[in-house]
């Protein structure tokens, strides 16, 4: 009897299988990071081949971090091709997220030479090859689920590194995203230069009028 986590990879291949099909190089991209008050913005482009596929591949929220650190090492060893893009805290506030994440997204794919490319939900990237976004596209389709669990590993080990720099924030645990803790530190501490500025103005703004 097959599982949960079985059935929706057999359902990501599925949804996969036309495009493999029709293409050589069909490439996955998500990214990871959009949300959090610190860290880069990080972008994965990966292009999977239709036989073997990794086990395990599915969104990388539905997977444990230790899960998901296997997984990506598979991906790296089976991908035709894994590329990963940034944009930094300085360029998200000054572009805003959605910009700076589709530049992030551009420079994943830079190298990819990709037929197609599914894209999580985001769209008119300006790439070399046509582009399918897909809402939920971690959920649906397994080069998007691929693309997911390398860029969400990549960055929580880039937070990891900056927890080592900035100790005082606690960014081993929540990975930049605004905790009640995370909050209190950038009260106590001030903004470090890994905070998107723009992401506090709120938070700075109310804590100004207590």
């Amino acid at each position: 009897m097959r599982s949960d986590s079985q059935e929706r990879r057999m359902a990501m291949i599925a949804h996969d299988q036309p495009y493999w099909a029709a293409c050589a190089r069909v490439a996955g991209m998500d990214e990871a990071g959009r949300g959090p008050l610190a860290g880069d913005v990080v972008a994965a482009c990966v292009i999977m081949p239709s036989a073997p596929t990794v086990d395990w591949v599915d969104d990388s929220k539905k997977l444990s971090a230790l899960r998901r650190d296997k997984v990506y090492e598979e991906i790296l060893r089976t991908a035709l091709y894994v590329g990963v893009g940034r944009a930094s805290a300085q360029e998200i506030d000054e572009i805003n997220i959605l910009q700076a994440t589709m530049n992030a997204m551009r420079r994943a794919a830079a190298d990819a030479q990709a037929n197609i490319y599914l894209i999580d939900a985001v769209k008119n990237l300006g790439l070399d090859a046509p582009e399918i976004p897909i809402v939920h596209g971690d959920a649906v389709s397994y080069s998007i689920a691929a693309a997911s669990i390398v860029a969400k590993v990549t960055r929580d080990r880039e937070l990891l590194a900056l927890d080592q720099q900035y100790p005082q924030y606690g960014f081993a645990q929540h990975k930049g995203y605004g905790t009640k803790a995370h909050c209190a530190a950038i009260l106590q501490y001030g903004a470090s230069p890994v905070h998107r500025k723009a992401f506090l103005r709120k938070l700075l703004q109310d804590h100004d009028t207590k």
